[in-house]
């Protein structure tokens, strides 16, 4: 199996892509819609949400309930993403031992997570005068 979206950018630095019947826009310059950055941010932390309460149920806490995290990311000096942090919290009760091992486990479902890994490059295919 396999995802695939089409991204189409007629001019500028805005995008949008099709994913299935879906359709979205991202703007590398922030000012028509969320930029590359901010996209990336979004789709780590909805990713972790369901990951999040898998690794509860695994671990003991079978219902979080609410859920909100605030995604950070911290950029260089070349305006790149250097780190990421996680603010979470959690509607249910739940100690400070059982949520360590609901984060570790979490980080382990988690597909972006998995796939910010430093071997995953893509593999390109370029051809002008296309259209």
């Amino acid at each position: 199996m396999a995802k695939q979206v089409t991204t189409v950018s007629d001019e500028g630095y805005s995008a949008t892509n099709e994913i299935r019947d879906f359709e979205t826009t991202i703007d590398a310059n922030g000012e028509d819609a969320p930029d590359t950055l901010e996209t990336l941010l979004a789709a780590y932390g909805s990713c972790y949400v369901p990951a999040l309460r898998v690794g509860g149920q695994q671990r003991g806490a079978d219902d979080l309930g609410r859920i909100e995290i605030e995604t950070s990311g911290e950029l260089n000096d070349d305006d790149k993403l250097e780190s990421v942090a996680f603010d979470i919290r959690v509607e249910a009760d739940v100690d400070d031992d059982t949520g360590e091992e609901i984060l570790e486990r979490a980080f382990e479902l988690c597909k972006v997570h998995d796939a910010l890994k430093e071997s995953l490059h893509a593999d390109t295919n370029f051809e002008g005068d296309a259209f």
